[in-house]
């Protein structure tokens, strides 16, 4: 076989195989694909059962962004892109229109959000939960922020004040 003749079969063959691959695409039922929608984040959402401390900040993490995302009218999932940088925040405010202070008020309401749901939960001992939520009223937006970001570290400094005095405190309290 020619090199002329090789070069025009292996046109032939990479064009059947496209074809191919196109087919099977469709076959497959690609040609009516739609991404999934975004859920609500106004809806509250049950927590799992957590077990341990990663999947408890976890949930913690999404509550907090259901929280924010829900006051500033935006997806979970964008909101938490736009909080992973301080460019993306910038980004982000300019496109929306929001206001540092307005982006602060709905992070902290983010984060009272998530502090009762992971009471509700059980996750959080209720003897932390106010003392938490009257920390998180005024705190500041770069903080606020890392706490989303970093909710097992918050949740590990909770639990390490607490630890070796709740069970005197529960057995002292109705």
């Amino acid at each position: 076989m020619n090199a002329e003749r090789r070069a025009q079969f292996l046109v032939v063959g990479s064009i059947l195989a496209a074809v191919a691959l196109v087919g099977a695409y469709l076959a497959a039922g690609g040609s009516s694909y739609t991404p999934a929608k975004t859920q609500d984040p106004c809806k509250d959402r049950p927590w799992r059962n957590p077990e341990g401390l990663q999947q408890i900040a976890e949930q913690f993490t999404l509550s907090a962004l259901d929280g924010a995302a829900c006051q500033l009218g935006v997806s979970r999932e964008t909101l938490a892109r736009a909080l992973a940088t301080p460019e993306s925040r910038e980004r982000f405010t300019e496109r929306y229109e929001i206001s540092d202070a307005k982006l602060a008020r709905a992070v902290r309401a983010g984060l009272l959000r998530a502090v009762d749901d992971a009471e509700e939960a059980g996750a959080l001992n209720p003897l932390l939960a106010a003392p938490l939520r009257e920390t998180l009223r005024n705190i500041p937006l770069d903080q606020a922020i890392e706490l989303i970001n970093n909710a097992e570290s918050l949740l590990d400094d909770v639990q390490g004040f607490l630890g070796p005095v709740e069970g005197l405190l529960e057995q002292l309290l109705p």
